[in-house]
């Protein structure tokens, strides 16, 4: 039986394409456990979670490292809290926020180049 408001594990990794042994991963090395847990000891989920889960999918394909994922997801956690660490907080948080857009904006435009190099490679191919 669930939590009201919670939704297990198998929903979690339909919902967000990732697989249980990923789910399972991120709530072992502590980057997103479950909000709860059933009686059972099954994890659930809030939807909160399920937007935190989403936003480490994005991040995946840019290979940002579970502690840059972690980091992240503290930044926007605290962001949308409005929650600042000390009287220059926000500022602070922004300018982190701002670095991860960069680099995001950076490994995006590597994998542009990759998939344009797979694009010229797949015609050559054709042409042969």
């Amino acid at each position: 039986m669930s939590t009201p408001g919670t939704i297990h594990i198998g929903a979690v990794a339909e919902r967000t394409g990732l697989s249980l042994r990923t789910l399972r991963h991120y709530d072992e090395v502590g980057l997103l456990p479950p909000s709860a847990r059933s009686e059972g000891g099954f994890r659930l989920y809030t939807e909160s979670d399920v937007e935190r889960l989403l936003l480490i999918r994005r991040m995946k394909p840019l290979g940002f490292s579970l502690d840059e994922m972690a980091d992240l997801l503290q930044i926007a956690h605290s962001l949308a809290a409005g929650q600042h660490d000390g009287h220059d907080g926000g500022p602070a948080l922004r300018r982190r926020l701002d670095e991860y857009v960069v680099a995001a904006q950076e490994r995006r435009a590597d994998l542009a180049r990759k998939l344009d190099m797979a694009d010229e490679l797949i015609g050559l191919l054709r042409d042969l």
